[in-house]
């Protein structure tokens, strides 16, 4: 089990992307969430095992057919949070 914090910029923001990577990582078995960012990017922490965070970072350098990636990072940490699934916030829970 692995835990990545991933951002994507670019135009990917009104586009379905949070709504497809939410069907892409229930389609892998990844938890964890994706959410808009005041700056326009989409943040994701998922947790999975490597070949499905792998698959997840695929779809994110894609997009959907109306996003635009212009880059994608992501880090390892080494903090499992056990999420239960993957969801999609209007923003992060303190």
């Amino acid at each position: 089990m692995k835990h990545w914090n991933i951002k994507v910029t670019g135009k990917v923001q009104g586009v379905y992307f949070r709504a497809t990577t939410k069907a892409v990582a229930d389609q892998l078995g990844v938890k964890g969430f994706v959410v808009n960012q005041p700056d326009g990017s989409v943040y994701i922490e998922a947790e999975g095992d490597g070949f499905a965070l792998e698959a997840l970072l695929d779809f994110c350098n894609e997009g959907t057919d109306r996003a635009v990636v212009e880059a994608v990072s992501f880090t390892e940490h080494d903090d499992i949070k056990g999420f239960q699934n993957f969801e999609v916030l209007k923003k992060i829970k303190n």
